[in-house]
């Protein structure tokens, strides 16, 4: 009997340490193989975020059909590095055509995120390469979403399944992401990891 029950106890071990370890690599998929777009308005004004809005659409506009032939993340870092130029460019030129007077500033770099929620599904907390605009002095409100691979397009569940599944996502992280039932425990602790590297980063 007692040798029977070690057998249990060491399979629920077992099975407890393969689980995490999903858990684990889930967030570190998260953590590899996406870019935010992160758009930073002047201000809370109403104009300051109307503009915000109007110079992210131009943005994405700009690099979305070249992202979509990209699949692979380290190209599309390299590709949004050589375009920073040009991606400043055009936000520049929107303001411009605006009438804005400030000028937005593109990098590509590490940031924390909070936690979240869009249409069709949820981000957890964590750390995240982002391509930033910064319009004027950066005081306002902001506006992101993922700009590679493009999950924030879909509007339905099914069309972000595609894209997941295109990026390589396994079953459990996209669960977990669109709030299937039998995932929130996932999410929770994907989105814990997230805080706790965003309490540790030091950008």
């Amino acid at each position: 009997m007692r040798k029977i029950l070690k057998q249990v106890v060491l399979c629920a071990c077992f099975c407890a340490g393969c689980w995490t370890w999903g858990v684990v690599a889930d967030r570190q998929k998260l953590n590899d193989e996406l870019i935010r777009l992160h758009v930073v308005a002047k201000s809370d004004s109403q104009e300051d975020q109307a503009v915000k809005l109007r110079v992210r659409d131009a943005v994405i506009e700009s690099i979305s059909e070249d992202l979509s032939k990209i699949t692979d993340i380290d190209l599309a870092k390299q590709y949004i590095r050589e375009k920073l130029p040009q991606i400043q460019q055009v936000a520049n030129d929107t303001l411009r055509a605006l009438g804005c007077d400030e000028t937005a500033i593109a990098t590509l770099r590490e940031e924390v995120f909070d936690t979240r929620i869009y249409d069709t599904f949820t981000l957890p907390a964590g750390v995240y390469d982002a391509l930033r605009i910064t319009i004027g002095e950066g005081q306002g409100k902001n506006w992101w979403c993922v700009v590679f691979p493009t999950l924030c397009v879909p509007a339905t569940s099914e069309g972000f399944e595609y894209v997941a599944a295109g990026a390589g996502f396994p079953d459990t992280l996209t669960g977990a992401l669109e709030g299937e039932e039998g995932y929130e425990i996932r999410f929770y602790l994907l989105d814990l990891l997230g805080r706790l590297e965003g309490y540790f980063f030091k950008g």
